[in-house]
């Protein structure tokens, strides 16, 4: 009497099992697909004028401690990462690397970026991990990840801190930088003596003409952040970033300038800041991460309507 039961429950059974929503595995999760795997790159060394092979995320953390204090926050580091990553990569895509060297990259300042492996430390590693493979994207590309010490209150425009004009950056604006509240005194403001004929070998050297004998000064243009963009020395006018290369960028520590004479046979400057002022003010990433703002928070702040991306694990 029991049987036609136990028939209908071992129908009822088979029925669950096999139609669709009956007991099945549970669904996998998709495993995430990075376009990249971690590259091996090329390293030309200028002090022993070799070349060696080593895996960029080994290479960054070289970088970074190079490039910024290794006792800085995390977040700070971790903002210097990727910008270091993003930088490489786009030298290595659209300019060869360092192809008079025959090499991806090089441990020049002149050629590439900083590089020293004697800095690294816990937590430079600890920043390089959390950023692994990230790199800043505008509209699909790799941009152009500038930095510098301090915008000595404001960042410049690549036109007005670099003389950039090879494409657009509309992802670089000029934005207030609170690197100035916390900076070292000597990257918050400083003066420089030139002589004369300093200077005057300076601009020949750079704008390809002679200024004569330099009698006057003045900044004819500036830019955004109150940078001088265009300085006229005696009958030659020179863009001030070509004037600071000429000088020297650790003496004409930036073109925000306060005060430019001549005096007493000599060329007088006083300024504000460190470095070309374009993109990421360094101690404005220290002072944001001391705040409690992430590496995310910083790269957001000084390039707009960029995209973080990981292309690798």
């Amino acid at each position: 009497m029991k049987r036609p039961f136990f028939c209908f429950l071992l129908t009822l059974l088979l029925i669950t099992l096999f139609i669709p929503g009956g007991c099945r595995e549970p669904e996998k999760k998709p495993v995430k697909e990075y376009r990249y795997q971690e590259p091996e790159i090329t390293l030309y060394d200028n002090n022993t004028g070799e070349k060696k092979r080593i895996k960029m995320e080994e290479y960054i953390a070289g970088v970074v401690a190079a490039e910024m204090e290794p006792s800085w926050p995390v977040e700070a580091l971790a903002a210097q990462s990727i910008l270091a990553r993003t930088f490489t990569l786009h030298k290595i895509k659209y300019e060869k690397g360092v192809p008079q060297r025959g090499a991806d990259a090089s441990t020049s300042t002149e050629e590439f970026q900083a590089y020293d492996p004697s800095r690294i430390t816990p937590r430079v590693r600890e920043a390089v991990k959390r950023t692994r493979g990230e790199v800043i994207k505008y509209k699909g590309k790799y941009i152009r990840a500038w930095f510098h010490s301090n915008a000595g209150g404001k960042t410049a425009t690549a036109e007005e801190g670099l003389a950039f004009k090879k494409e657009a950056t509309p992802y670089i604006q000029s934005v207030t930088d609170p690197g100035q509240k916390v900076a070292d005194p000597d990257d918050q403001e400083w003066t420089a003596t030139f002589t004369l004929d300093e200077v005057r070998s300076a601009v020949i050297k750079q704008a390809g003409k002679d200024p004569g004998q330099i009698s006057s000064v003045s900044i004819v243009k500036k830019g955004p952040s109150g940078r001088a963009m265009t300085v006229r020395l005696g009958n030659v006018e020179i863009s001030g970033p070509a004037l600071r290369l000429g000088l020297g960028p650790e003496r004409m520590r930036s073109t925000l300038l306060d005060r430019i004479a001549v005096e007493g046979g000599t060329l007088q400057m006083a300024g504000r800041g460190f470095g070309h002022g374009v993109g990421m003010s360094q101690w404005g990433a220290y002072y944001m991460a001391k705040e409690g703002k992430t590496h995310t928070d910083i790269i957001h702040y000084y390039f707009k309507d960029v995209e973080i991306e990981k292309i690798w694990e």
